[in-house]
């Protein structure tokens, strides 16, 4: 007789890791126990050793769906001929551990649950709430550890004899599924207007409202969303206006694969994770077939898609003929997600018609993730519901280091790093809004106690000092007595890079809207050497003045002229405004003279290097968008029109040096694009010129700084890494001159993922890395 201790660690909680633990020993005949143990599975078993090692191959080898095994260990004890166990038993979760636990995040309905909702038979028929422990929300119902139904919202919902029946069987796909209910038992569903409106299938009223051209707030799993119908663009606009979002574009949700095709040209790894139990939005290219409003994503060549990822939309579905719904957060951008029903019907009154609610609480506010693909490589615009909480790998950077790095101001997430996992929150916002802000704070303090970590070693922020959370760094720094340290945008954004490769160094092209310099100046185009804590910045955008200072990121024909000025005469310059681009300046001509006469004496004229500020000037060039009204539209219209083009035309580049240092001249690539333009060139081909020029030019001095320096890796970072075409460019002409490229494939190329970098930069600080 042999005995042994197994620990397993990983996303082995609210997974069904326990009674599958309990089948395999059965099976095998061996006794002992399993408990949790916060973020550790505890195992004891008793058995001949073949059986043991049996045992464990079972559980490697048929581990739920679901569950994920980080690590698993195997105490051996001495033998006893007496047995200390008579069977094999489930024991109840232990609060007494240490360490943080993993939560798992929330999953998809799974088919066995959507059968049982669609068999008329069934006592969940049509039942919105159903889940299993192999689907269904967690993250967003959990308020505490170890994950057990008493430490979740679904506390407020006792089980019936039936559901507890299934609860309590180990043999049960039910078993300690803390999400499970039913219609007797569990939460319910209601159409509110004024006051409840009393309807046997408020599912189905709802689908026929929005299919009447209604505009419905639908509470979900973690959050609201706005929904309309998507094949008239009336309800459409109508929803424009009351959001005050006249051109964004709206992501949609679709019945089914077979439906998506219809309007999409969507490939096979794009299929394969739209249907994942993760269920993103997927960034898809509009087919030639393409019949949805053109309102849904005005002007551009794609659209964001998801399918039903809850029982509830998956019931919508059944009740329309629509192709798909607009399904978009229902809050102002950069603001935090409505969850209480008060404060839906409140803050949605004249936006929606009608509400489709239900009595559970979401404790977890959780955005729905957005990804796209370049090429055939996935990246996130957004990691959010689906994949949070799940922790990246730290253990080869730090194991014994806790830091809390707070990102930067706008599309923040926060990372927690603590005993070799780091753990990123869900997408937080714009933490400059003062909802948002409070948002942070208490998603900081929830991370924080999910994971039980009661000290921090350090806490990492941005270097801009005016920043929110640069301010909330240096408060928390001091309550926890802790080192800050304050990390440069790009260079956060490099090690994040680092970090989803595996690599501690790499030569960065980091390419976006705008980060703090530490030479006091705005960054967005650079190419960094970055080795762990340290970086040089070894090549650049040529620094541009921005009249106006931000102004030039809502109006980019003040960068326009910004660009142009000192390469053409001021007359010339004017002229071209007033006759080319009046329209595009608030004041008309008015303000073109003002903003020459700030350009002519230095006033509010901040130099940037920013990519960003360099795409939408060029798409303000071409006539494409001339104001911005969401976060990249003019680069993202940029992008649509260049992907239009049939023919190939080029725009040289110079790459000048100055002190050692290379400079793309950008202020020759936009003079190109005009000089096309004015010789009648198609637009979308000149588009597609000016784009390559800017990747090739970033490419070409990035394998310069390789060169020199001896390094192997080129990656690329930022918002700009998001455009297929300029990221297929770069990656072509990097490689084809002997280098590696990487991006990143679990993490965001945008700012969602400052965070993790932030937190590698300081652990690698604390180490002298």
């Amino acid at each position: 007789m042999e005995k042994a201790r197994i620990l397993v660690q990983g996303i082995v909680q609210g997974v069904g890791f326990r009674p599958t633990v309990y089948r395999i020993a059965h099976d095998l005949n061996i006794n002992g126990y399993v408990r949790n143990l916060g973020n550790i599975v505890e195992i004891v078993v008793e058995g001949s050793n073949n059986k043991i090692n049996e045992f464990i191959n079972n559980l490697q080898d048929n581990k739920p769906p679901i569950s994920e095994i980080n690590s698993l260990e195997v105490e051996w004890f001495d033998h006893k001929s007496i047995s200390e166990f008579n069977d094999f038993k489930i024991l109840e979760s232990s609060e007494n551990f240490s360490g943080s636990s993993v939560i798992p995040p929330d999953i998809a309905t799974c088919d066995n649950c959507l059968k049982e909702v669609f068999e008329a038979s069934d006592r969940r028929h049509n039942y919105p709430f159903t889940a299993c422990t192999d689907c269904g929300p967690r993250f967003t119902v959990i308020s505490s550890v170890p994950y057990d139904r008493i430490r979740t919202s679904m506390n407020s919902f006792p089980l019936c004899k039936e559901c507890e029946a299934e609860y309590e069987n180990p043999k049960d796909r039910r078993y300690h599924a803390e999400a499970s209910c039913c219609p007797v038992c569990g939460p319910e569903v209601f159409l509110y207007r004024n006051n409840i409106i009393e309807n046997d299938n408020p599912i189905k009223k709802a689908a026929e409202l929005i299919d009447e051209g209604n505009i419905l707030a639908i509470k979900g799993i973690g959050g609201t969303h706005l929904v309309v119908k998507t094949t008239e663009d009336n309800p459409v606009e109508i929803l424009r206006k009351r959001l005050g979002r006249y051109n964004q574009p709206f992501a949609c949700m679709s019945k089914d694969l077979k439906t998506v095709q219809t309007f999409t040209d969507i490939s096979e790894s794009e299929k394969k994770v739209l249907e994942s139990r993760r269920r993103p939005i997927v960034v898809l290219n509009k087919s030639e077939d393409y019949m949805l409003a053109p309102s849904v994503s005005p002007y551009l060549h794609n659209l964001g898609v998801m399918l039903p990822y809850s029982a509830l939309q998956h019931l919508l579905f059944t009740y329309t003929n629509e192709p798909a719904y607009i399904m978009t957060s229902a809050n102002m951008p950069g603001e935090p997600m409505l969850i209480d029903n008060t404060e839906i019907i409140s803050k949605l009154d004249g936006i929606a018609d009608y509400y489709l609610l239900h009595d559970r609480k979401i404790i977890n506010r959780c955005d729905d993730s957005v990804v796209r693909f370049r090429g055939d490589e996935m990246a996130f615009i957004r990691r959010s519901r689906g994949y949070v909480p799940e922790p990246y790998d730290f253990s080869r950077i730090s194991t014994d280091l806790n830091v809390l790095a707070l990102g930067p101001e706008i599309d923040v997430t926060f990372s927690l790093l603590k005993e070799g996992k780091c753990y990123v929150s869900q997408h937080i916002g714009d933490t400059s809004k003062y909802e948002t802000f409070r948002y942070l704070q208490e998603a900081v303090t929830h991370m924080m106690d999910i994971t039980r970590t009661e000290s921090i070693d350090a806490v990492a922020c941005d270097l801009h000092p005016m920043f929110f959370t640069t301010k909330l760094a240096e408060d928390m720094s001091q309550d926890f007595e802790s080192e800050i340290v304050r990390v440069q945008h790009h260079h956060a954004h490099a090690a994040a890079l680092c970090v989803d490769n595996n690599i501690d160094e790499l030569v960065c092209i980091a390419a976006d809207g705008v980060g703090y310099g530490d030479d006091g100046t705005a960054w967005g185009g650079e190419i960094l050497f970055s080795h762990g804590s340290s970086y040089e910045r070894l090549a650049y955008l040529m620094p541009q003045p921005m009249a106006g200072g931000d102004l030039t990121t809502k109006y980019p024909a003040r960068m326009l002229m910004s660009m142009l000025y000192n390469h053409i005469g001021d007359g010339e310059l004017v002229d071209l405004m007033k006759t080319d681009y009046n329209d595009y300046f608030k004041h008309g001509e008015r303000e073109i003279d003002l903003v020459l006469k700030q350009l002519q004496k230095g006033f509010n004229t901040n130099m940037t290097t920013s990519t960003g500020r360099v795409l939408d000037t060029i798409s303000t060039a071409l006539r494409i968008c001339g104001e911005r009204t969401y976060e990249g539209e003019c680069a993202m219209k940029l992008e649509s029109a260049a992907f239009y083009s049939k023919n190939t035309i080029e725009i040289p580049y110079e790459i000048e040096n100055n002190k050692g240092k290379d400079i793309l001249n950008t202020s020759h690539i936009l003079i190109s694009a005009l000089e096309l333009k004015e010789k009648g060139k198609k637009i979308q081909d000149i588009a597609r010129a000016a784009q390559n020029a800017i990747a090739f030019g970033l490419a070409d001095m990035a394998i310069n700084t390789a060169e020199n320096m001896g390094a192997t890796i080129i990656g690329g970072t930022g918002g700009v890494f998001y455009n297929e075409a300029i990221t297929v460019s770069v990656r072509d002409k990097v490689e084809s001159a002997g280098y590696k490229f990487v991006q990143h494939k679990n993490s965001c190329a945008g700012d969602g993922s400052v965070s993790i970098g932030q937190a590698a930069v300081a652990a690698w600080k604390s180490k002298g890395i």
